[in-house]
């Protein structure tokens, strides 16, 4: 298996949870994998677990991807790591199918020169996402993150924190008001691709604000949102 290859003109490939279109997503060997390839970033999803360390997992628990089923916020650290997850064919007995921490999922992006872009999944305090910056920062990484997330109140957290940190409000769905609110707040938009006309690119970059869409797979959308001049385009297979 391989990614798919597209004629991205100038949009900027990221890929989503990794190359998840191959490996596992949300782990090492799905973040590697992108290391080694063309993209612009690789995408992951950050959670705190019950004492307070930050690691990267998409659900809110374990469940679909693990033959054991406990909720991530509500675990332990320890006791996340001893959990492996079933790879992309169901083996459950590699090595290297762990749910990392957020320091693995940055060094690993640091080492390739990939930017993070960094999910934070459900809300967040003002606190916690500070630490979730210093301990980016302990890597001297922060400026290559772009923070997103579908709570806005987390993007308002990280505002008051670091007023020039790029940062994307995730959304499925497209509002007439949104590129006048993003201005506002200094955000760009990060939205399910199948809500994007060039029109509304135009719209979003008339106000300044630079547009990523999630999550697309198919080689003739991806060319077509680059040839309307897309910022990003996030992908599990495209690269």
């Amino acid at each position: 298996m391989n990614t798919i290859k597209i004629n991205s003109l100038k949009t900027k490939m990221v890929a989503h949870r990794g190359v998840s279109g191959i490996e596992l997503e949300n782990t090492n060997a799905a973040f590697i994998a992108a290391g080694n390839r063309s993209y612009f970033g690789i995408e992951t999803d950050v959670h705190k677990t019950a004492d307070g360390k930050f690691v990267v997992h998409h659900d809110d628990n374990t469940g679909r991807l693990c033959n054991t089923d406990v909720i991530v916020e509500e675990t332990s650290f320890d006791d996340l790591r001893k959990l492996h997850l079933n790879d992309k064919y169901g083996d459950s007995a590699r090595a290297d199918t762990l749910i990392p921490t957020l320091k693995e999922y940055i060094s690993t992006c640091k080492r390739y020169e990939k930017t993070a872009v960094l999910e934070l999944k459900n809300e967040f305090t003002k606190e916690e996402i500070s630490n979730i910056c210093n301990e980016i920062k302990e890597l001297n990484y922060l400026e290559n993150v772009i923070f997103i997330s579908f709570c806005f109140a987390n993007m308002v957290h990280l505002r008051e924190l670091y007023p020039e940190q790029p940062a994307q409000f995730l959304t499925s769905e497209y509002q007439n008001d949104l590129p006048q609110i993003l201005k506002a707040h200094k955000l760009d938009i990060d939205i399910e691709y199948s809500q994007l006309t060039k029109e509304r690119i135009d719209v979003f970059h008339e106000h300044g604000v630079k547009v990523n869409c999630w999550t697309c797979d198919s080689k003739e959308a991806g060319e077509q949102l680059a040839l309307w001049g897309i910022d990003y385009i996030t992908s599990n297979i495209l690269e």
